[in-house]
């Protein structure tokens, strides 16, 4: 995986959404902020 660094763009991903949609960071380019939330799961 890239190094993640301040101020720089992020590197593109492609993960699942909670409902198996395909979320690519990339389509979201150019638009407002994105907020990521990775849940590792529930206790």
């Amino acid at each position: 995986m890239p190094q993640v660094e301040l101020s720089r763009e992020a590197p593109d991903f492609t993960l699942k959404d909670f409902t198996g949609a395909e979320f690519k960071l990339s389509d979201h380019r150019g638009k407002k902020n994105v907020l990521l939330v990775l849940n590792r799961g529930f206790v």
